[in-house]
């Protein structure tokens, strides 16, 4: 295309001059006249409203997260096979999370030089959405321990259940999420378009919002009621003696911190997403990057580093491994009362049970 074609910018930005489309028969901003002349449109040549993004997506800034959530979940791989299986589930959890981001950021890289196709758009989505779902499933599987920890009473639901509730509501957050991605990725264009994938995300993101917050209340009633045991009954009695060198660790108490501080980054990024998405694909938040970079990619990529920094398998030491204790095989007083037959499982069996 001859520079004579290109329009004068009259914005005043640092975006490319627009290419006047009036002799087309279909508008600008459109679906069809995007598919359409999508292959033949550069950065240079074609206005930066016939693109799938309201801007071009920093390329080094989405590099360095790139790299920095690979090498996270490169770290969590190491830990987990240095940890010998006794933290598969959060391994697992936390690999795939970690995976996902690195894919979505690379969508964004390539979005730097091809922002007028779907591909890297529709990767950065779909991969950025649902990664923060594995990551919280991480969490929830890190609670359920630490209820162990801490003693059952404690807790209004069992141990077990906290990771088999709240994930099974992640999953189907996930379902949501995606199958409102595949709708939604016709709206982006579109904005006369049918509304039920944009509407589909934004439940699938409000549930995991649902599923975090009251993750997050029962957590909170968990530690409240925890501690008014404690002034009741003194640790001594309140709590389980077989775990107590354990609770007075720093390693420990600094995880603790770790984890509740995740928890709310990855729960403020969720709270942004239903923001940003609630106004559909033309919203003023969507079309910030700075807002993406600092509600999502910024706090998701602290939460996971911190994770690192503060793993479970350093910071609960030989709690978390099978072989370090000994069955238990008569009662004991603990939890401020008798206690019949506390017995054949011993307590790493127990935490075992929460991998």
């Amino acid at each position: 295309m001859a520079s004579s074609d290109l329009a004068p910018d009259s914005t005043g930005s640092d975006y490319p001059s627009p290419v006047d489309y009036s002799g087309y028969t279909n508008s600008p901003g459109y679906v069809d006249s995007l598919s359409t002349y999508a292959r033949d449109c550069t950065w240079e040549k074609c206005q930066l409203r016939m693109a799938y993004f309201y801007y071009r997506p920093s390329k080094g800034v989405n590099t360095a997260f790139a790299v920095l959530f690979g090498i996270s979940a490169l770290l969590f791989l190491v830990q987990g096979i240095a940890s010998r299986k006794r933290w598969l589930g959060f391994t697992i959890a936390m690999v795939a999370g970690c995976a996902l981001e690195v894919v979505g950021y690379a969508g964004r890289i390539r979005a730097w030089t091809d922002l007028y196709t779907d591909g890297p758009f529709l990767t950065q989505v779909v991969c950025l959405t649902i990664a923060p779902a594995f990551l919280a499933a991480g969490i929830y599987l890190c609670l359920s321990r630490i209820v162990t920890i801490f003693g059952r009473e404690n807790s209004r639901i069992s141990a077990r259940a906290y990771p088999i509730i709240f994930m099974s509501c992640d999953f189907l957050s996930l379902v949501l999420q995606a199958a409102g991605g595949a709708l939604a990725i016709n709206e982006t264009k579109d904005s006369t378009g049918p509304q039920l994938g944009t509407d589909l995300m934004v439940a699938g993101l409000a549930f995991q919002v649902f599923t975090m917050l009251t993750f997050i209340i029962l957590a909170l009633d968990f530690a409240i009621r925890t501690l008014g045991r404690i002034r009741q009954l003194g640790s001594a009695n309140a709590l389980d003696p077989r775990h107590a060198a354990l609770r007075k660790s720093w390693a420990f108490k600094g995880f603790l911190t770790v984890l509740s501080l995740a928890t709310l980054l990855i729960f403020t990024r969720c709270v942004f997403r239903v923001a940003e998405l609630s106004h559909g694909w033309h919203g003023p938040l969507i079309q910030k990057q700075h807002y993406f970079i600092g509600l999502e990619s910024a706090i998701v990529c602290v939460a996971v580093l911190l994770l690192n920094l503060f793993h479970p398998s350093i910071c609960f030491g030989e709690s978390g491994n099978p072989a370090s204790r000994p069955r238990e095989s008569r009662a004991r007083t603990w939890y401020g009362r008798k206690v019949k037959g506390v017995s054949e499982q011993s307590s790493a069996e127990e935490l075992k049970d929460h991998v």
